[in-house]
């Protein structure tokens, strides 16, 4: 039934993958509306008979002295006998899949049981997995059923497809034919192309997406279709398998705003990218205000390097594999530092390592300046804020700004007035931290208090304001003892219990950061406080 596949030694034989349009990067205010292949490679399987089965070598075709009616040459070269003479059992297999499926979403569709619903969500999902997986065991070479004749013949047709999509979609859509704009394709990838109709209208460009899809579609061998599925309105095309965009199926609101490629959700950046990156874009997607997004980056750029931003959101993890790496990482060296410092509590094998990146010397590599978070905090070690902007957000605002401000998009952002203030923590493990003598300041104008003053909390120059200086300093610490209290309370409220003593100790999760950051600036503060002494009545 199949073919003898011989493996040959040295370098693995490639086949052509999928195509990619080049894409019109920019910023469309415009709906740009999106036509999807349904099941694409099991599609074109499936219409074109492609299996072991059906595999016909060119010397087997004279043999057999099949017509030329009865087989199929591919656009790859390869030639497979039609259904009418043999029909192949990759096919069958995957029509039967796809008839599952459908029987699974057609339930879905009328199910209202909450946990029904998930098991057919679950079930419809695998099966979409099992019937595009047919394609690629033929393509995985290490695999027990490799046919590159196969997988490279369902790959051709899947190029010529999304060019002939793209070529016809812009033949039909013209002025001369009698529409109102000249539809551009301005980007395709495997089983999708996004189509500009020029329309401002978002029902019209629904309207024209379906138009478009059925028109295309009468074209191809069934069962291949496309559909149309979505429209994006408005749409930030940054890249190739980069782009971003509010996601309408119905004219009356948008599903959710859909991201491709861009950092919002990495782990193995920190925090503050995910979140400035969606604030960035709900400002330039759902607010539609460019203006407003350049303020908001400026302005969290400029909390960064003023020590504004919580060590929370600045705080990396990367999973410990393994202690030897071919080039040093950041997360492997610091492990070995905590395990210097405390055997007990270091990191393990499997574990996660959180950090942060802290200043040094200009040339030290960044895999020396990784600490750990709580020890930063403990110690008031500063931070390499500039690290942070050069490594962490630059490359990724670039990417969401330069479709909107162009090659100016650097200058606007990582230069100018809001980065030119900086401030910095002073360390208390630093190298001339041990020559130098820590002396009490006044409370109310700084200056360095007199030996006989050290004790007192004003110099005699303050000393008559002294009750607004302990209500302000008073104030400050209510304010640290009630966001300590709420952050507290929601970590009882994630272990299940108000009246129990709060155990966790995640180092994934935010709050554990902010939760010990407020306690040491606590009992700073009640130290402040005490410096004024008891109160008399």
């Amino acid at each position: 039934l199949i073919p003898t596949y011989t493996s040959q030694g040295g370098e693995m034989e490639q086949f052509e993958g999928a195509t990619v349009i080049e894409p019109k990067r920019g910023y469309y205010a415009d709906p740009i509306s999106t036509l999807d292949f349904a099941s694409l490679y099991p599609s074109i399987m499936m219409a074109h008979n492609l299996c072991y089965t059906t595999l016909l070598k060119p010397a087997d075709k004279a043999k057999l002295n099949l017509p030329d009616d009865d087989v199929t040459k591919t656009p790859a070269g390869n030639f497979f006998v039609k259904s009418n003479v043999r029909k192949g059992l990759l096919p069958e297999i995957l029509e039967s899949l796809l008839a599952a499926r459908k029987k699974a979403k057609n339930e879905l569709k009328h199910e209202t049981d909450p946990f029904r619903r998930s098991v057919l969500d679950g079930r419809q999902l695998a099966l979409k997995i099992s019937a595009n997986s047919v394609y690629g065991f033929t393509g995985a070479q290490v695999g027990k059923l490799p046919c590159l004749e196969i997988s490279g013949s369902v790959t051709a047709y899947g190029r010529t497809m999304i060019e002939f999509t793209k070529q016809e979609v812009e033949q039909k859509y013209t002025m001369a034919n009698g529409y109102d704009n000249d539809a551009v394709v301005i980007y395709g990838d495997t089983d999708s192309v996004m189509v500009k109709f020029g329309t401002s209208e978002l029902s019209k460009a629904m309207e024209l997406g379906r138009e478009a899809a059925e028109f295309v579609s009468a074209k191809f061998t069934a069962p291949i279709k496309l559909e149309f599925e979505k429209v994006y309105f408005p749409y930030l095309l940054i890249n190739k398998k980069r782009y971003a965009g509010l996601y309408w199926t119905r004219p009356d609101r948008y599903d959710k705003m859909d991201c491709k490629g861009i950092e919002t959700v990495r782990r193995d950046n920190s925090p503050l990218v995910a979140n400035l990156m969606n604030m960035c874009l709900q400002k330039l997607l759902i607010d539609r205000d460019p203006t407003a997004a350049v303020d908001y980056a400026k302005s969290v750029i400029s909390d960064l390097l003023c020590n504004r931003i919580d060590i929370s959101q600045l705080v990396i993890t990367k999973e410990l594999t393994k202690h030897d790496y071919t080039a040093k990482q950041a997360h492997v060296e610091l492990s070995l530092k905590m395990k210097k410092r405390d055997a007990g509590n270091a990191p393990k094998l499997g574990d996660r390592v959180p950090y942060v990146i802290t200043a040094a010397a200009k040339s030290t590599p960044a895999y020396q300046k990784a600490e750990d978070p709580i020890y930063v905090l403990e110690n008031s070690v500063p931070i390499d804020f500039q690290y942070y902007l050069d490594n962490q957000l630059s490359k990724p605002l670039l990417r969401i700004f330069e479709p909107v401000l162009g090659d100016k998009a650097e200058s606007i952002l990582l230069r100018g007035d809001h980065t030119r203030t900086r401030a910095g923590a002073t360390s208390k493990v630093s190298a001339l931290s041990s020559f130098v003598q820590r002396k009490e300041t006044c409370l109310g104008c700084k200056t360095v208090l007199p030996k006989e003053r050290e004790k007192l909390a004003l110099c005699q120059h303050c000393e008559a304001k002294q009750a607004d200086f302990y209500q302000h300093e008073m104030m400050q610490q209510h304010q640290l003892e009630e966001r300590f209290s709420r952050l507290w309370s929601e970590c009882q409220r994630c272990q299940g219990s108000l009246h129990e003593e709060v155990l966790c100790t995640s180092r994934d999760c935010p709050i554990f950061y902010m939760r010990t950051k407020v306690k040491m600036e606590l009992e700073t503060q009640h130290k402040r406080v005490l410096r004024f002494g008891l109160p008399a009545w």
